[in-house]
C-alpha cells in the first residue's frame, strides 16, 4: 500500500479536476461543438455533444475523476440537463481555489466563504425568476415593433445599448410603437390526426408537417382554408445523395404521388405554436429539431387534457425509437410504441394488419433462470439441476416447450417483455407467430395495461384467462412517402391500441454516430420543458443570472464581516477561521466561475474574439449595473431588449421574431451547488491512498518519489 500527500499547494486533485473539466468548455452555449470518440477496439466513432457521453468516454482511473462521474451522473439522473455547466464550473472553480492556496488562504476559509457566497447568490437570484404563467402570456401575445425608420435603438450596436441614455431614448421609443398584432393560432380539435398516423416536423422553420397513415392508405387531402392539395406543396427529394439516400430496398423516391396527406400543424413558426410550444422553443438554447418534435407531442397531450385544465408535460407517456438510415428530416411522431423486430418477425406481421390481437405484459426477464426481485434460495442447499429433464433431449426443451404451450393455449398473440427474451423461446414463438418483443420500458407496459385490460405477470406460469389484454394492433412503420421501411436487419414495427396516450418520437438519420446525439438532443429538451412546468417557474436565460450573481458577490465582498452573537457559538467549525481577511480574495475565486463561463460562452457564440475581450465587456455590464442602482432592473431590461450580453434576437433572428431563452431554476442552481461541493469535497481531502497490486508500477513511475510505500 503507498500514499501521498494531496494537498499540497499544488492540490493534486483539483489539478485532475480541472484538467478532466477543461474537455468539454466547447459544450457551454447554444452553439455547441461536436466531439468524436473514438473506440480503439472497435475503431467504430461516435458523435457527442453532452458532458455525460463525455465522462462515459474518458478514463477516469484518478479518485477525482471518479467523483466527478458520480457527480455529472446524479445531474443527468435528476434533470437530463445543466451537465455542461456542471462540468466547467467545476474546473473554473478548482483552478481558482488551487490559485487562493498558493497565496496561503487556509481551507477553511475557503470552505467557509465559499458555501456561504453561493447560497447567498442563489438567494439572490430568487428575484429574477419569472412563472410559467407570465412567461406563457409573453410569448403567445400579440408582437410589439418598434417602427425601424423612427426608432434610433433599432439601429445601434450592442455597445451603444449600454449606454444610459440610449437605454432611455429605447424606453421612450417602445412607449408608442408601430403595433403589429399577430394572434396565435388557437388549437383546434378537428385538425389534430395522432390518432390516424405520424405526424412529422420536416426540417427547416415555417414548414408543413406532415401526417402519414397507415399502409395501403393512399389518399391524398386538401390543406384547410387552402384549396390547395397538399401532396402539391411538397418538393422534390434529393435521390442520389450518398448521405440522404436510403437503405437496402428503400428507393427514396421524389414523385409527389407518393406522399400522404400533410398537415399544417403542428407548425415550426414559433407565431403559430401553442403555449407550451413557444415556451418549449425558448428552452431549446437552440436545438430546433428536437424542439418540433417536442411541440408536436406538446399539442396533443394539451388537447387530451383540456378537459382537466392541466398544463404539464407527462414524459411517462413518451418513449424513442432511433432508426438509422433515413434522413433527419424523416423524424416524426407517432402515437403508440414504435421499435424494432428482426426481418422473420416482419413477415407474420403482415398477416396482422388490422387485426385484434390478445397482448401479454411481462414485468421481469422471460428466462428459464429470471427470479423475481427478493426471492430468496434455500439456505445450505446447492441446487444442481432445478427441473430434470425426465425425458431426454436437450436441457432446457422443457421449459421452452411449456412455455410455449401456455402462450398457444391462451390465445396470445403479442407479449411484451420488460428485460430478456430467450433467444431459443424467441425463435419457437416466432415459427408460431406470437411476436415477443423485450426489454420494453416499463412506462410502455402501464401504458398498455391501462387501456388492454392486461395484467403484467413475472412468470408465464401464472399466467390466467384474466391477464391477457385485447384490443392490440400492429403494423409495418411507414416513412414519410407512405411505404414501409426495410432498413436491412432490423424493420419498425408499430404496437398501438386505440385510445393509448402512448407516444414514440422516432428519430431517423443516416449517419451511425449521430444516433445518441439525436436521442440526447431530444431528452434534453423534454426534460427542460418538463421541469420548467414542475417548477412554475423559470430563469431570463442568455447569462443575466450569471451576471447577477457577479453583481451580488461585488455587493458581498464590500459588507464586512458580521462577528457572531454573544452567547451562540459558530454552526460549523470552519466559520471559526479568520476568515475577515481573505473574505474578498476568495469571493473573487467564486466569481471568476462565473466570469469565466459568461466570456466561454460569448466567444463559443462568436459574440468575443476572444474571452479577454469577452472578460471586458462583462465587467463594462457590472459597472453598469452598479451605475443603474438597481442591478435586477438593470438586467430584466437588457433581457427584454433580446439577448444579455449581445445584440439582435440572438438563436431565433433567422425568424425574424425576438423570442427570448429561459433557463430552468432548479436544475441551474442545482448544477451550482454540486459543482462546489466536489470541488470543496476535493479540497478538504489530504491523502490519497493505493491500494491493490500496483507497487512496482508506482516504484518505476515519475510520481514514485510523491508515494510513502508502506
Amino acid at each position: 500500500m503507498a500514499f501521498r500527500d494531496v494537498n499540497a499547494r499544488r492540490h493534486i486533485g483539483l489539478q485532475q479536476l480541472s484538467s478532466l473539466a477543461s474537455t468539454g468548455r466547447a459544450f457551454l452555449g447554444p452553439m455547441k461543438s461536436h466531439k468524436f470518440i473514438v473506440d480503439e477496439t472497435t475503431n467504430q466513432s461516435t458523435l457527442i455533444c453532452s458532458a455525460v457521453r463525455l465522462i462515459e468516454s474518458l478514463d477516469l482511473t484518478s479518485a477525482a475523476g471518479q467523483l466527478l462521474n458520480e457527480t455529472i451522473q446524479a445531474q443527468n439522473k435528476e434533470f437530463k440537463t445543466g451537465m455542461s455547466t456542471l462540468l466547467f464550473l467545476v474546473g473554473a472553480w478548482s483552478s481558482a481555489v488551487v490559485e487562493c492556496l498558493q497565496q496561503n488562504v487556509p481551507v477553511s476559509a475557503i470552505v467557509s466563504v465559499m458555501s456561504e457566497g453561493l447560497n447567498s447568490c442563489c438567494e439572490r437570484v430568487q428575484c429574477l425568476q419569472i412563472s410559467i404563467h407570465d412567461v406563457k402570456k409573453e410569448l403567445c401575445s400579440s408582437r410589439v415593433r418598434p417602427n425601424a425608420f423612427e426608432c434610433k435603438a433599432c439601429q445601434v450596436g450592442c455597445d451603444s445599448l449600454l449606454n444610459p441614455q440610449d437605454l432611455l431614448y429605447f424606453q421612450k421609443c417602445i412607449s408608442e410603437p408601430e403595433v403589429i398584432s399577430i394572434s396565435c393560432c388557437s388549437h383546434q380539435g378537428d385538425d389534430c390526426h395522432f390518432n390516424k398516423g405520424l405526424v412529422s416536423p420536416l426540417v427547416g422553420f415555417g414548414s408543413a408537417a406532415s401526417l402519414v397513415k397507415p399502409a395501403g392508405d393512399r389518399s391524398s387531402s386538401v390543406i384547410p382554408g387552402s384549396g390547395v392539395i397538399a401532396s402539391s406543396c411538397i418538393k422534390q427529394k434529393l435521390t442520389h445523395s450518398r448521405h440522404f439516400s436510403t437503405l437496402g430496398k428503400s428507393h427514396f423516391s421524389g414523385q409527389q404521388g407518393n406522399f400522404q396527406e400533410y398537415l399544417l400543424k403542428p407548425s415550426a413558426d414559433p407565431c403559430e405554436c401553442s403555449d407550451l410550444g413557444h415556451l418549449a422553443m425558448a428552452l431549446s438554447h437552440g436545438n430546433q429539431a428536437g424542439v418540433k418534435l417536442l411541440q408536436s407531442i406538446v399539442e396533443y397531450q394539451q388537447e387530451r387534457e383540456e378537459c382537466r385544465g392541466s398544463s404539464q408535460l407527462n414524459i411517462t407517456e413518451i418513449v424513442t425509437c432511433s432508426l438509422l438510415g433515413l434522413p433527419e428530416s424523416c423524424s416524426c411522431v407517432s402515437q403508440g410504441f414504435v421499435t424494432l423486430v428482426s426481418p422473420e418477425q416482419a413477415k407474420f406481421i403482415k398477416h396482422f394488419k388490422d387485426k385484434s390481437l390478445r397482448i401479454l405484459l411481462v414485468d421481469g426477464d422471460l428466462t428459464e433462470q429470471y427470479r423475481h426481485l427478493g426471492f430468496n434460495r434455500p439456505h445450505n442447499v446447492r441446487t444442481i439441476l432445478e427441473h430434470p429433464n425426465l425425458e431426454g433431449g436437450r436441457a432446457g426443451d422443457t421449459w421452452l416447450s411449456r412455455m410455449l404451450d401456455i402462450l398457444v393455449s391462451f390465445e396470445v398473440n403479442l407479449v411484451l417483455v420488460k428485460g430478456s427474451v430467450c433467444k431459443n423461446l424467441l425463435d419457437r414463438c416466432t415459427a408460431s407467430r406470437i411476436l415477443v418483443i423485450g426489454p420494453v420500458p416499463r412506462d410502455v407496459l402501464c401504458a398498455f395495461g391501462e387501456v388492454t385490460g392486461a395484467q403484467p405477470v413475472t412468470y408465464l406460469s401464472q399466467l390466467n384467462p384474466s391477464c391477457a389484454g385485447n384490443g392490440a394492433q400492429v403494423e409495418l412503420w411507414e416513412a414519410s412517402d407512405g411505404r414501409a421501411m426495410d432498413l436491412g436487419e432490423l424493420v419498425p414495427v408499430r404496437i398501438n391500441v386505440r385510445g393509448i396516450p402512448l407516444l414514440t418520437a422516432v428519430l431517423t438519420t443516416a449517419v451511425a454516430s449521430k444516433v445518441q446525439l439525436l436521442e440526447d438532443q431530444f431528452w434534453t429538451s423534454v426534460c427542460r420543458l418538463h421541469h420548467a412546468l414542475k417548477d412554475g417557474k423559470v430563469f431570463p436565460g442568455g447569462g443575466a443570472v450569471e451576471l447577477m450573481c457577479l453583481s451580488h458577490i461585488q455587493v458581498l465582498t464590500e459588507q464586512p464581516v458580521r462577528p457572531p452573537k454573544a452567547g451562540k457559538e459558530f454552526p460549523s467549525p470552519w466559520l471559526a477561521a479568520p476568515v475577515a481577511e481573505y473574505k474578498s480574495l476568495v469571493l473573487q475565486a467564486l466569481a471568476s466561475g462565473w466570469k469565466r463561463y459568461l466570456s466561454v460562452v460569448m466567444c463559443n457564440m462568436a459574440k468575443a474574439p476572444s474571452e479577454l475581450e469577452a472578460r471586458a465587456l462583462v465587467d463594462h455590464h457590472l459597472r453598469k449595473a452598479v451605475d443603474c442602482g438597481s442591478p435586477s432592473a438593470y438586467i430584466l431590461e437588457l433581457f427584454r431588449r433580446g439577448d444579455v450580453l449581445g445584440g439582435g434576437s440572438g438563436l431565433f433572428a433567422d425568424h425574424g421574431e425576438g423570442l427570448k431563452v429561459y433557463d430552468n431554476v432548479a436544475a441551474k442552481t442545482e448544477a451550482w451547488r454540486r459543482a462546489l461541493d466536489l470541488v470543496l469535497l476535493v479540497l478538504q481531502s489530504d491523502v490519497e491512498i493505493i491500494t491493490g497490486p500496483r507497487r512496482n508500477e508506482l516504484l518505476n513511475s515519475p510520481v514514485s518519489s510523491e508515494f510513502m510505500f508502506l
